[in-house]
């Protein structure tokens, strides 16, 4: 059995305080607080503004720091037929560090450039709703692709069943990669390390986080507190402009398979019953509309209303932001450039980067991030020590995910109520 206190500290003081908001809320007639867009501004201004800053940055060095050899072999073999950047956790084109790497290690190289992805049946507990978002998001990265003239290829299965494979079979000269602190990636990147040729080098990048996991600190941190000052005085050194990824001047010699989007959604060995929203358009241009929203509309009043689940304050963007489908790198830099929001944009910041990166931190350096024995003495100790306190009511582990409790708030939070996208950023924050 489970009950509602036992799955996190922190989710009741939370709750608490969203429930008098709501009821002040209420009480006063439901008022909501103003939404106005920005001035003079017409819908689409993100996207062209971006576009002009990438190209801007265009020549600008690639920080080192922000990669790691996995291999010993450090330089590209010589005789290969192209440079490999195997997607898996940042699944997007521009503003992708990893990408941005590969394009330039190929170019160095006059190599041409390949993009591949693994996809598995199954993973986890993940359902039809995000296998739809993360393929329709690919669809996006694919059609990019070919206006590049780089070759994108969907790959079926683990990865140490067929990148290997895939490497030998195109004669890569270079393997370059993302980096995600969980701990089955972090399996596949060993498993098919000790599959690849020794002869060409294995390239970790962190295009995930502004400053780079390994960057920010060496150690686990205890929290936000240790982590902030460690993370804010590299904010100088990594939060910089990205440069474009362009058309690529060396093609290869033969295409990449054409892939069925049909077949591989019909392929998928998840729950179906557990349909797509509406309101989340998949991919990195639906992403960047909504942060284009965010800025106009809702940033403003983000520091005083983002706790209020009835003030529509919140960015909206963790589907995106999670899918890596848009680069919270690329997010921090548009909200910065806001006028007359300061304190919204600091409160913003500590969320997306300061505490998102903390998770990261945690899991990087916590094998067992995901069970009990990751926690820290004292909450195993107060734990065990309530653990026979009466519970006022009790729920089994289905009654709690089909949102048949008797608290609303739990409940609209399990997608029964149409705000539920609005109490996920509350309560968890951006990505």
């Amino acid at each position: 059995m489970f009950h509602i206190r036992d799955l996190t500290t922190n989710m009741s003081a939370n709750k608490n305080n969203l429930k008098r908001q709501m009821k002040s809320t209420i009480s006063a007639g439901g008022k909501q607080p103003k939404l106005t867009g920005e001035k003079g501004k017409e819908s689409g201004w993100l996207l062209k503004e971006v576009a002009e800053l990438r190209r801007a940055a265009q020549g600008c060095e690639f920080n080192k720091k922000r990669l790691r050899y996995l291999s010993d072999t450090q330089k590209v073999k010589q005789s290969s037929q192209g440079v490999l950047y195997w997607m898996s956790r940042d699944q997007r084109i521009q503003d992708n560090w990893a990408l941005i790497y590969s394009q330039q290690l190929a170019l160095a190289e006059k190599l041409p450039l390949h993009i591949c992805f693994c996809l598995v049946p199954k993973f986890l507990d993940a359902t039809y709703r995000q296998y739809a978002f993360m393929l329709k998001g690919l669809q996006e990265v694919v059609k990019e692709c070919k206006s590049l003239d780089i070759e994108f290829h969907l790959l079926s299965g683990e990865p140490v069943h067929n990148l290997p494979a895939f490497v030998k079979s195109w004669n890569i000269g270079a393997v370059v990669t993302d980096f995600n602190p969980l701990r089955i990636s972090l399996q596949w990147i060993d498993t098919v390390k000790k599959h690849l040729p020794s002869d060409i080098p294995f390239i970790q990048v962190d295009a995930h986080n502004v400053v780079p996991c390994w960057e920010a600190s060496t150690k686990l941190e205890y929290g936000a507190r240790t982590i902030r000052g460690k993370i804010t005085k590299h904010l100088q050194e990594f939060l910089t402009d990205m440069p474009l990824v362009d058309t690529h001047p060396y093609c290869a010699s033969r295409a990449a398979k054409i892939i069925d989007w049909e077949e591989v959604l019909s392929s998928l060995e998840v729950d179906h019953n557990v349909c797509e929203v509406e309101w989340a358009q998949p991919g990195t241009t639906g992403g960047m509309f909504m942060l284009e929203s965010f800025i106009d509309q809702r940033l403003h009043i983000f520091a005083t209303h983002r706790n209020n689940p009835n003030s529509d304050a919140v960015s909206h963007l963790s589907p995106w932001i999670h899918a890596g489908q848009l680069s919270a790198q690329r997010v921090v830099m548009q909200v910065k450039r806001k006028k007359n929001a300061s304190e919204s944009v600091a409160s913003f910041i500590e969320e997306i980067v300061v505490r998102r990166e903390l998770a990261d931190n945690f899991c990087f350096y916590n094998q067992n991030y995901d069970n009990i024995s990751g926690a820290y003495d004292w909450a195993k100790k107060t734990l065990q020590e309530h653990a026979k306190d009466r519970r006022q009511y009790l729920y089994t582990k289905k009654e709690l995910e089909s949102a048949e409790t008797h608290d609303q708030l739990w409940n609209a939070a399990q997608g029964r109520r149409p705000q539920v996208s609005r109490c996920f950023d509350v309560l968890f924050g951006p990505g």
